[in-house]
């Protein structure tokens, strides 16, 4: 199967899946697979219940469903996409814009399965990118001891830090605090990041931030999603 087939098939069946779970599933499904990741971008996706609750300004509270039902999701949509796609899948991210009705949803490739990647898909100002990660991660908790970064397309930068948590993070975590943490922690992070900045540097318009976390290993994901100028 061809790539461009195996990201048809992907947005098909999620769109479905969420659909019979949600019931109203996105409007439209953006697929990309590049080394070492597997995006999945939803445009237009709300609930008919939800959109009662973000107008009542709950949005703390459909975040928290969300997740409820995720984790029932999860092992489904990585066992579609290791086998659509015929790759070893490690874990799987995701995140959401009430506010944008948007969502992405990135599946990380085995390590065994992302030999002679493309060298991580270099992109102009990566330098400055990272300067501005490291200063925003400062603010929120502390410099990521590990940080690169990979344009996988025109629309989509993924950017990953590792060694990020301080000591009262971690605290919490082990306390049973980590569905707390992580809702807070993206509220934070994407108040704190500059995307003028990004933009600047990018020469981008950018739509969507998303962020997402494993604890266990200390690791970030941000995912920005771009319109590019024409």
């Amino acid at each position: 199967m061809d790539k461009k087939s195996i990201e048809a098939e992907i947005a098909s069946y999620t769109g479905k899946l969420f659909r019979d779970n949600f019931g109203k599933g996105p409007s439209s499904i953006y697929v990309s697979c590049v080394r070492p990741f597997i995006t999945i971008h939803l445009r237009d996706f709300l609930a008919p219940m939800e959109k009662v609750l973000v107008k009542q300004n709950n949005n703390l509270k459909v975040q928290e469903t969300r997740d409820l039902l995720m984790q029932e999701l999860l092992p489904d949509i990585k066992a579609t996409v290791r086998t659509t796609a015929k790759v070893e899948i490690r874990n799987i991210y995701y995140d959401w814009s009430l506010e944008n009705k948007t969502g992405i949803i990135l599946a990380e490739m085995a390590e065994s399965d992302t030999e002679n990647d493309n060298d991580y898909l270099s992109y102009p100002s990566r330098e400055q990118v990272h300067e501005e990660i490291v200063r925003f991660s400062e603010k929120a908790q502390k410099a990521p001891r590990n940080l690169h970064s990979l344009m996988l397309n025109p629309r989509t930068l993924v950017i990953v830090r590792e060694g990020i948590l301080v000591r009262i993070e971690k605290e919490l975590i082990a306390a049973g605090f980590e569905e707390q943490l992580k809702l807070s922690k993206r509220r934070l992070e994407k108040s704190l990041l500059n995307t003028d900045l990004l933009e600047s540097l990018l020469g981008v318009q950018i739509e969507d931030i998303f962020a997402d976390w494993d604890f266990s290993l200390d690791k970030g994901y941000i995912i920005i999603i771009m319109k590019p100028e024409k």
